[in-house]
């Protein structure tokens, strides 16, 4: 059993160098608890992926801490997950705070639009990847267009997409339960582990509501929602994020949306970062910085404490919940519904980006269009750079950030 000084420099340095989205912090995980250390075997960390890709949340950053949990308990997984998230959590905070000063000078807004161009093209290449993965079959090809063309031409809610398509795999879904003959790790009484998290959780929103504290509490709730429903990754749940808090709340620009997950993917640690500093810019615009601070913590328990919950509650009866030939059911409907989704924000970002205007498709549609004589020429060659760059020569997503934000300031200053 590894000591606690061991677990906090391996998990930490993984927490920091952890760039590059999911695969890359995967890999790296496998890399260390796996060839270097031995500490899961390869099998234990392939079921351990599986599960986690059944929840809701961040799966690297509850594979950490599923990781933890195995080798020392509670105490080694909130080590584990706290690590991971704290790295990238701190630059996010920091960078929300240079945005809330500089974001709207000339020069920064030259060096954005490179990076918000390079996000057009990393979106692309999740899309791409996740449709090698999501599309085994016709079911799953009509799956994922009714989500895209639910999403884009109605603007229906996102859970309601999501919740739609795990019924109808759940109940589509045929086979035989093979119960293990035991529990895995360290079994425990499931309901108090949930009241415990779940109470740990939530205990902020009645304290807000009670404090009078509106804006906080409508963040916590939605960041709360929007944890429970985060199924496929942070590309998938960011295009309800853009819907909630540009389109129905107008909370923010989507400019602003779209640099902030540029942003974000500058940091390490999972891409759901960007729920911070989305929190922290709505905080600062509301009320100042000490707003800023109050959302930006609130945002961080809201998306990450139920990634405990998950994993403390869940992680002993893994093998129980994989044999369950309907919960896989659910999960791959799931995942060619976030295809769809993922296509629908591939979509908003690249119309924003490549026009100064956009407008809305006449009545019943809600589809956003472009204005076309408000198409940007720069925007468009600043994103066949990070194309070139990311697809042609296959460079990391950090120096084409750099190489595109370089090149944005570039155009801006001619």
């Amino acid at each position: 059993m590894p000591s606690f000084s061991l677990l906090f420099r391996d998990f930490g340095r993984i927490g920091v160098l952890s760039f590059g989205g999911p695969a890359a912090q995967i890999a790296l995980m496998h890399r260390v608890l796996v060839e270097e250390r031995a500490w899961l075997s390869e099998k234990q960390f392939l079921s351990a992926l599986s599960f986690c890709m059944l929840l809701p949340g961040p799966e690297a950053m509850q594979l950490a801490t599923y990781a933890g949990w195995r080798l020392r308990g509670t105490a080694g997984g909130l080590l584990a997950g706290v690590l991971f998230v704290l790295p990238g959590a701190l630059v996010i905070a920091a960078l929300a705070a240079l945005y809330a000063l500089y974001g709207t000078r000339p020069e920064t807004e030259a060096l954005m639009l490179g990076v918000k161009a390079t996000v057009v093209i990393i979106v692309l290449q999740a899309l791409l990847r996740l449709r090698r993965k999501a599309l085994n079959g016709r079911a799953a090809a009509v799956i994922a267009a009714l989500s895209f063309a639910a999403l884009y031409l109605f603007q229906a809610p996102f859970p309601l997409v999501i919740a739609a398509a795990g019924l109808w795999g759940w109940l589509s879904s045929r086979g035989a339960v093979t119960e293990p003959a035991t529990p895995t790790g360290q079994a425990a009484p499931t309901l108090p582990r949930i009241a415990l998290w779940a109470g740990l959780w939530l205990i902020p929103l009645p304290i807000l509501w009670l404090a009078g504290e509106t804006l906080l509490f409508d963040l916590g709730l939605f960041f709360a929602k929007l944890a429970v429903v985060s199924f496929g990754g942070a590309y998938a749940v960011l295009a309800w994020m853009a819907q909630e808090v540009v389109q129905i709340r107008g909370w923010l620009t989507p400019e602003q949306m779209v640099d902030a997950l540029g942003l974000a993917e500058t940091t390490p640690g999972p891409l759901i970062l960007v729920t911070q500093f989305t929190g922290q810019l709505i905080g600062h615009e509301a009320g100042g910085w000490g707003m800023a601070l109050a959302a930006s913590v609130l945002t961080l328990w809201m998306t990450f404490l139920p990634c405990f919950l998950w994993i403390f509650a869940f992680a002993p009866h893994l093998e129980r919940l994989l044999a369950r030939p309907r919960l896989q059911g659910a999960l791959t409907a799931i995942t060619a519904a976030v295809l769809g989704v993922i296509a629908n924000l591939s979509l908003w970002f690249a119309l924003h980006v490549f026009f100064a205007d956009t407008t809305t498709a006449p009545s019943p549609f809600t589809a956003t269009l472009p204005v076309l004589p408000s198409l940007r020429p720069e925007a468009v060659a600043l994103t066949a750079l990070a194309a070139l760059l990311l697809l042609g020569l296959k460079r990391s997503v950090p120096l084409t950030l750099v190489l595109t934000a370089l090149a944005g300031w570039g155009l801006g200053a001619l």
